[in-house]
């Protein structure tokens, strides 16, 4: 492991790359207005000084001595607030930990449809660029040069990342605040849940300590968050913003089985996110993780205030057997549906205050199958679209309200484990009914 205490602070401004996600991996520019401001005191007037002509008896006011040829200059008091304060202990505590993450790879046909690299190569040290000549006689595969963040995890050199910046990485090297370069090894990665480790060799003489997790079912929106990362190379970077919304899905990454899957609980943030953010942490006020960045949506590559994080339960439940196995194995249930729109309640003659969860599709032989959820079987016309409607809805797991298709998914991705078996409240035919289903492994994945 090659230890280097210069710090390559060349801008890799790679053309957004920063390893950008199913939407944009690390999001928005914010201006943070300065919680500082200052109070100046007027200098004493020379007036003041001298002694009046109606009154020359007057002693001058004395003041105090100056140091020779010294010029009286205004002092300014510097004003500071508790939230000020907190940030600057935030960020004392928690960037030693973040790091920036460069990556190398070889291009594949999703990087360019054009034979040109999708961003400029940066000079990283100990990497080739195309100034190097190769071998004679040999082609040389085109190379895709990234970065990305990450923070440490444990005291045994473990940092987490995103899968979409290190998953892929032939070569991975990792940066710490404090100018120490070092190689990385990949140990695991997850691209449905986009969480993956690497692991660094840190001298003890660091002693760099990791970041905590915090339980982020405790977060509540309008609460006060910090995200820091290496937005556009430039490490160390913090920003600042809220919570602004909780429950929100992505698109992952993965497919298994011909299905799409989402990741669930995702926190919404208007925190500064932008390429090269990406597995960075979110913090709260008290320096714990809360999520990880992970994407933001914004039609111009950057920050518009619309950041996503991979909660930190999800993390904490993932990232242990990533670094065991190297994977993570999800509980599944088989099954395709939609929350309940009103075209559905009306097709199925359902209460207009129906809620739950329509099964528009049940994969042969999957867990579902096997307990006898019914997928649907009739047609109608949406938008000039045909939908399926006619199946099971299911209206609670294990007891637990469902209301959306994303809070099925969030409890057996956040709540249950493989093998577990859960009882579904299903609505069929106007009845309502209870069914047992054993879980299983999710099909593997292929990102």
């Amino acid at each position: 492991m090659k230890h280097n205490r210069v710090f390559h602070r060349k801008a890799l401004l790679l053309g957004g790359l920063a390893l950008i996600g199913v939407l944009i991996a690390c999001a928005p520019f914010s201006v943070v207005t300065s919680l500082t401001t200052s109070a100046t005191q007027a200098p004493v007037s020379d007036a003041a000084e001298a002694t009046s002509e109606a009154e020359p008896e007057a002693t001058p006011t004395p003041r105090p001595p100056d140091s020779v040829g010294a010029v009286p200059s205004p002092a300014s008091t510097v004003i500071s607030t508790d939230l000020e304060a907190q940030y600057e202990a935030v960020y004392e505590r928690a960037n030693p930990s973040v790091v920036n993450i460069q990556i190398e790879r070889a291009a594949t046909a999703s990087d360019t449809g054009t034979g040109q690299l999708p961003f400029s190569f940066p000079n990283i040290p100990g990497l080739p660029t195309p100034d190097q000549p190769g071998t004679p006689g040999t082609e040389q595969t085109p190379r895709v040069y990234g970065q990305g963040s990450g923070f440490l995890y444990d005291d045994v050199g473990h940092i987490i990342t995103n899968y979409h910046v290190a998953g892929n990485a032939d070569n991975i090297r990792v940066g710490f605040a404090d100018g120490l370069i070092v190689d990385a090894a990949f140990v695991g990665g997850d691209p449905y849940t986009d969480i993956a480790v690497i692991k660094v060799d840190i001298p003890a003489s660091e002693n760099i300590e990791p970041l905590a997790l915090a339980d982020s079912s405790a977060v509540n929106v309008g609460q006060t968050v910090v995200a820091i990362g290496n937005p556009f190379g430039l490490d160390g970077t913090m920003t600042t913003g809220i919570v602004s919304a909780l429950g929100r899905v992505l698109p992952s990454q993965a497919q298994s089985a011909g299905a799409s899957f989402t990741i669930p609980d995702v926190i919404q943030t208007d925190a500064a996110i932008n390429p090269g953010n990406a597995g960075g942490p979110l913090l709260n006020l008290a320096g714990d993780v809360i999520g990880i960045n992970t994407a933001i949506q914004s039609e111009v590559q950057q920050s518009g205030g619309i950041g996503f994080a991979v909660p930190a339960n999800l993390i904490a439940r993932v990232v242990p057997s990533l670094i065991e196995k190297g994977t993570y194995t999800h509980p599944w249930l088989g099954i395709s549906g939609h929350d309940l729109l009103p075209e559905f309640r009306d097709a199925m003659s359902l209460d207009p205050a129906q809620r739950g969860v329509l099964m528009m599709s049940i994969v042969k032989d999957g867990p579902a199958d096997k307990a006898g959820i019914l997928g649907s079987n009739e047609e109608i016309t949406i938008g000039g679209q045909s939908v399926p409607v006619g199946g099971d809805v299911i209206t609670a797991i294990n007891g637990v309200e469902i209301v959306r298709f994303e809070d099925m998914l969030a409890y057996i991705v956040e709540q249950t484990s493989i093998g577990d078996t859960v009882t579904l409240q299903v609505l069929r035919n106007g009845e309502t009914i209870s069914l047992d289903v054993t879980l299983e492994a999710r099909p593997e994945a292929a990102p």
